[in-house]
């Protein structure tokens, strides 16, 4: 086994940002019990803000970036985890207060990983990462307070980002009319084949709300927040569901109650860092049952780890489509 690794470091040097490629070794590594090959990672907007610097993702340096990762077992110190054993692991705070996947290795703690679903290999598994989970995990909010396709529209922004993507898969494959909401003209035939049946201007869920407004849809997936995440509660129908799960647009929200005590619409967080193991695994056991292979590879690609500077550019730019997989060995 080398001693020697790639992995995407994030540090400060002269109280200036820095982000590249670095050498390490496995003495770098944190101690936890599991040490794992890693094989795939991915770009997700919290990557984004990290490798740049935009935000203060990273609480202390130097950090190793990537919010997942999905590899092999290589070495265990816990009963829970063999070598060999194909792993994956969402969240727990890598790339903020843990080193994460943009790594060739990493050690793990046994408490943070999932098996890889024997429907996917790991490179699926990281084409749906935390954006795929995450939106499964809005899938299941919405069925669980009672949005069923019979109920009306679902809305989903951001639809043509990771999240989105899986999101309107998911959906449409339930049965429900899925109503997709981007900015992006050209991307209406991508997302008409993942299953959206109509769509919805980015600049009109994104103009300034009204404390209340027309029934438009049973539910939404939002990723966006702000006066997108407004509009959609003020035009959810009465016992709808909005599950909400990122802040592309701006952390405020300048919501009235209205919505909620004139018609019992439940707005729904979403967290998917720090999600019940028992929550996690049943998301993956759905995925696994319910999101088609054809569609996963359409909406997937991959690019390697030392592209990862632009990528991060690209995806606050909002220029990505679907999931990018990163090859942390490419």
């Amino acid at each position: 086994m080398s001693d020697t690794f790639r992995a995407v470091v994030v540090d400060r040097v002269d109280d200036q940002h820095t982000a590249g490629l670095r050498d390490l070794t496995l003495a770098d590594l944190p101690e936890h019990d599991v040490l794992v090959d890693v094989e795939y990672s991915t770009l997700n907007y919290k990557d984004g803000l990290a490798i740049t610097g935009t935000a203060p993702i990273c609480r202390s340096v130097p950090m190793v970036c990537g919010v997942d990762l999905a590899g092999t077992v290589a070495e265990s110190g816990s009963d829970s985890f063999s070598p060999g054993d194909r792993v994956l692991v969402n969240g727990y705070g890598l790339s903020e207060s843990h080193w994460g996947g943009y790594s060739q290795k990493a050690r793990m703690k046994p408490e943070w990983l999932v098996p890889v679903p024997d429907a996917f290999t790991n490179q699926q598994a990281m084409a749906i990462g935390t954006a795929g989970y995450t939106a499964m995990l809005c899938v299941m909010a919405l069925q669980d307070h009672g949005v069923t396709p019979e109920s009306g529209d679902v809305v989903v922004t951001g639809a043509a980002g990771g999240v989105g993507s899986v999101a309107v898969a998911l959906l449409a494959r339930a049965g429900y009319r899925v109503i997709a909401s981007t900015g992006r003209e050209a991307e209406r035939d991508y997302l008409r084949s993942l299953g959206a049946a109509d769509f919805i201007a980015r600049d009109t869920l994104s103009a300034k709300p009204r404390p209340i407004g027309r029934e438009s849809w049973a539910g939404a997936v939002d990723v966006v927040g702000s006066s997108t995440l407004a509009n959609l509660i003020a035009q959810t129908r009465y016992g709808g569901c909005v599950a909400a799960c990122g802040l592309a647009g701006g952390m405020d929200l300048p919501s009235s109650v209205y919505p909620f005590i004139l018609r019992g619409v439940v707005l729904a967080g979403v967290d998917s860092v720090m999600a019940p193991m028992e929550l996690r695994q049943e998301a993956w056991r759905r995925l696994a049952a319910e999101l088609p292979a054809d569609l996963l590879s359409e909406m997937t690609t991959v690019e390697p780890m030392s592209r990862i500077e632009e990528l991060a550019a690209s995806i606050l730019a909002g220029q990505t489509r679907g999931r990018v997989v990163i090859d942390v060995n490419a």
